[in-house]
């Protein structure tokens, strides 16, 4: 059932940042943008993690998971550390995978040839 959970989370995050670029003039940087926020504040209210329990990686691999992240590092930290800790926490759970992908985006400008 997790799979079912899974499928209808993804789909309908996509399914709604469809509606959105169909209907407004937002790009798709401003979708991606508003997911992160409405991640983040899902973790704030405590929503995110219930959500992840149910539809277990479907609720971590769309864009909210990362609002999800940042704000669920930052909080963990700021538990032992205080308010320093919002600052130093907010990439802990996420520093790998922003550190791979500027990596491979290098690599891959070095192999492709970018656009200017």
């Amino acid at each position: 059932m997790t799979y079912v959970y899974a499928f209808l989370f993804c789909g309908f995050v996509c399914m709604v940042a469809q509606i959105i670029m169909d209907n407004t003039k937002l790009t798709p940087g401003h979708v991606t943008s508003i997911f992160v926020v409405v991640g983040a504040f899902l973790d704030i209210a405590g929503i995110y993690d219930k959500i992840v329990l149910y539809a277990g990686a479907g609720a971590l691999i769309p864009i909210t998971s990362f609002g999800h992240l940042l704000i669920h590092g930052a909080m963990d930290i700021a538990t032992t550390l205080g308010p320093l800790g919002l600052a130093f926490g907010i990439f802990d759970l996420t520093s790998a995978g922003i550190s791979v992908a500027l990596f491979l985006s290098f690599v891959l400008a070095l192999v492709f040839k970018p656009r200017h």
